[in-house]
C-alpha cells in the first residue's frame, strides 16, 4: 500500500509536467487551428514527455538517495524554461499575488522595475519617490548582489522576492555602474510602496505645459486624459509629456494614451509572434485630444515596454519630437496561464512592432546610439526605417530619440552623498533647527557651510577613481615584493589624492546645492515643490524641450527630416 501511494504520488507530480506541455503547445489561438501539420508537432510533444516520464521514475525508484518529488519535477518544468528568453517563468501562487498587487499600485518593497540583462538583474527604472529611486540606484545598474546572494542566472521573480519585505527591514544590493571600477553598496530601508500614475502636472515658462505619467494602470489613462484637458484649457501653446523613467505596464493603457495624440484610425502598435498565431493590430480610434498644438515627449534608458509604444507611435507618425536617451528596449508579449497545483505560467507569446516596422525589443549586444555609431564606422549597417514624413529612423531595438541628450553622468562624490542618504540627513537635521521656510527656498553660502560641516561629523568617505586606480596599483606592488622600492611614490600619490578629493566638492558644488534645496523641499511640501522649483527650472532634457516647442522653425524642421540629429 506505502509503495502505490508512492508511485500515485509521482504519478500526480509527473502529470502536472505532462499538463504543463499540453498548456503550452494547444492554449491561445493556436489551439484553435487543427490542421494535420499542428497534430503532428502535438503528438512529437507527447512522445518526449513519455520520455520525461521514464526519466522521472527511474530517478525517483532507483536513484541512491531519495529525491524530493516536487523539487524534481519543478527542476525539470524550470529546464523547460530556461532555454526560452527571461520574461518566461513559472510562479507559485505567492509570487503570482506579488505581480498582481503591482498592477494595483501597492506593496512593501524598494521601489524598482527590473529585468535580466546578460544573466544579471538589471534595474529598469527606479519609481520615484521610493527608497530605490532616493538613494540614487539609476537605469541600467546591474545588481549582482542581494544580501550576499548572486544574482547571477536568477530569475526576477527569485530577486524581486529576496528584495521585498516588510516596511522598516533593510536589504543590502551590491550594483555595478557602467563606467565605475568598483561595485557600489547600498543598504536600504524598505517601504510601502504606493504607486502614483500622474505625480505632477503642471504649466511652465511661455505657456508650455508639462505632463509627467510615471506608470501604466488601469487608471493612467483617465487621469493622464483630465491632466491635458485641464492643461488644454489653460491655453498652452505647447505640451512636454515625460515617460522617462516609465517602466510600462498595461498595453491597454498604452493603446488608450497613444491614442490621445494620433488621428482616428492610425496604428499604433502590432504584435508578431509564431506563424501559427494571428497578428494582432492596435488602432486609435478617437480624435486626438492634443492634435493642434507641438508636442515633445521626453525618454531616457528606463522608458519601457508600454511607454516606449506610445513614444515610438508619435515618433512613427511625425507627431512629435523625441528627446532623450534611447529606450530600454523591452518588447516582448508575456500571457499568463493558470495551471493545476496553483502555478501560474508566465509566457512570451510575441513581440511588438510600432507602426513604421521596427521591433521594440533590443538584442542583448544592440548599440544604444546606431546613428552614431554608424558614422564613426562605416562598415556596420542597421536596419532603416521610415516615418509618415519619410524620416529615417533606426531598428534595433528601443526608440531613438530625434535629439539626443546623454544622462548626467555623476562624480564619485554625488554617488556616494545620494548612497549613504547625505542629502536627505542633513534635511532632516536642517529642518529641525529651522522653521521658516517656503517654497521659493535657496541654498546659500551658509546652508552649504554648514552642510560642508555635517558629512564631515558624519565621517562621510568614499574612493573617487583616481583612488580605485591608485588600490589597485598598490596591491600589485605588493604582490611583486616592490612596495619598498616605490614607497615614496606611493606617497606622493596619496598626497595628490587628498587634493583631489579636496576640490572634488567645490566641482560638484552645484549639484550638491540642487540636492539639498530637493530634499528639504521635499521634506516640507512633497514632490510638486521639487518639480516646480527644481526638475522644471533646470532639467537639460526639459530646457531643450522648451527650446524647441517655442521655436517653430525647428520644432516643424526636425519632424520633416530637414534639421540633422542633435
Amino acid at each position: 500500500m506505502k509503495g502505490d501511494k508512492k508511485y500515485g504520488l509521482l504519478a500526480l507530480a509527473l502529470a502536472l509536467v505532462s499538463v504543463l506541455i499540453i498548456w503550452i503547445v494547444g492554449s491561445g489561438e493556436a489551439q484553435e487551428k487543427v490542421e494535420a501539420e499542428n497534430v503532428e508537432k502535438k503528438e512529437t510533444i507527447y512522445s518526449y514527455v513519455q520520455l520525461i516520464n521514464s526519466v522521472a521514475w527511474n530517478i525517483d525508484s532507483k536513484y541512491v538517495e531519495e529525491v524530493d518529488r516536487k523539487e524534481l519535477i519543478y527542476s525539470g518544468i524550470k529546464g523547460m524554461l530556461d532555454i526560452l528568453d527571461p520574461f518566461s517563468t513559472m510562479q507559485d501562487k505567492k509570487a503570482h499575488k506579488r505581480l498582481m498587487e503591482i498592477t494595483q499600485g501597492k506593496y512593501e518593497g524598494l521601489g524598482m522595475m527590473i529585468a535580466i540583462r546578460d544573466d544579471w538583474i538589471t534595474v529598469i527604472s527606479p519609481i520615484e519617490g521610493t527608497p530605490a529611486y532616493r538613494m540614487g540606484l539609476r537605469a541600467g545598474d546591474k545588481i549582482i548582489e542581494i544580501d550576499g546572494k548572486s544574482t547571477l542566472g536568477m530569475t526576477t521573480e527569485d530577486a524581486a522576492n529576496l528584495m521585498r519585505g516588510p516596511a522598516g527591514t533593510k536589504v543590502v544590493l551590491k550594483v555595478k555602474r557602467e563606467g565605475l571600477a568598483e561595485p557600489l553598496e547600498y543598504e536600504i530601508e524598505r517601504a510601502v510602496i504606493t504607486l502614483k500614475n500622474v505625480p505632477y502636472y503642471g504649466v511652465i515658462e511661455n505657456d508650455i505645459g508639462y505632463v509627467r505619467l510615471s506608470r501604466f494602470s488601469e487608471e493612467s489613462g483617465k487621469e493622464l486624459k483630465d491632466a491635458i484637458k485641464e492643461l488644454k484649457e489653460k491655453k498652452i501653446k505647447g505640451l512636454i509629456f515625460d515617460l522617462r523613467r516609465n517602466g510600462g505596464g498595461l498595453l491597454s493603457q498604452a493603446v488608450g494614451t497613444a491614442d490621445l495624440f494620433l488621428d482616428k484610425d492610425k496604428l499604433i502598435v502590432y504584435t508578431k509572434g509564431r506563424e501559427e498565431v494571428k497578428l494582432r493590430e492596435f488602432f486609435s480610434h478617437n480624435r486626438a485630444l492634443f492634435e493642434d498644438k507641438p508636442l515633445v515627449v521626453l525618454v531616457d534608458e528606463g522608458t519601457a515596454s508600454a511607454s516606449e509604444i506610445v513614444a515610438g507611435a508619435v515618433q512613427d507618425w511625425d507627431k512629435g519630437v523625441i528627446i532623450g536617451d534611447t529606450t530600454f528596449g523591452k518588447g516582448l508579449v508575456q500571457q499568463i496561464y493558470e495551471l493545476p497545483a496553483d502555478v501560474y505560467l508566465k509566457l512570451t507569446v510575441a513581440k511588438y512592432y510600432i507602426p513604421s516596422g521596427r521591433c521594440i525589443q533590443k538584442p542583448e549586444k544592440a548599440k544604444k546610439h546606431p546613428e552614431k555609431d554608424m558614422a564613426k564606422d562605416s562598415t556596420e549597417k542597421e536596419e532603416v526605417f521610415y516615418t509618415s514624413n519619410g524620416r529615417k529612423v533606426y531598428g534595433g531595438g528601443g526608440v531613438i530619440p530625434d535629439v539626443v541628450i546623454e544622462p548626467e553622468e555623476l562624480k564619485a562624490i554625488e554617488i556616494n552623498l545620494e548612497r549613504k542618504q547625505m542629502f536627505f540627513d542633513f534635511a532632516v537635521d536642517y529642518l529641525s533647527k529651522n522653521k521658516d521656510i517656503s517654497e521659493d527656498f535657496e541654498v546659500t553660502e551658509e546652508i552649504l557651510s554648514e552642510f560642508k560641516d555635517f558629512i564631515q561629523k558624519k565621517n562621510f568617505t568614499y574612493k573617487t577613481v583616481l583612488e580605485m586606480e591608485f588600490n589597485s596599483l598598490e596591491k600589485t606592488m605588493k604582490a611583486g615584493g616592490k612596495e619598498e622600492f616605490y614607497s615614496e611614490v606611493l606617497k606622493d600619490f596619496e598626497k595628490l589624492i587628498e587634493k583631489e578629493k579636496e576640490l572634488d566638492f567645490d566641482r560638484s558644488v552645484e549639484y550638491i546645492k540642487r540636492s539639498i534645496e530637493r530634499d528639504i523641499l521635499h521634506n516640507l511640501f512633497g514632490e510638486k515643490a521639487v518639480y516646480e522649483q527644481i526638475i522644471l527650472k533646470t532639467d537639460p532634457c526639459v530646457k531643450k524641450a522648451v527650446e524647441i516647442l517655442t521655436t517653430n522653425k525647428k520644432y516643424t524642421g526636425i519632424l520633416e527630416g530637414k534639421i540633422e540629429l542633435d
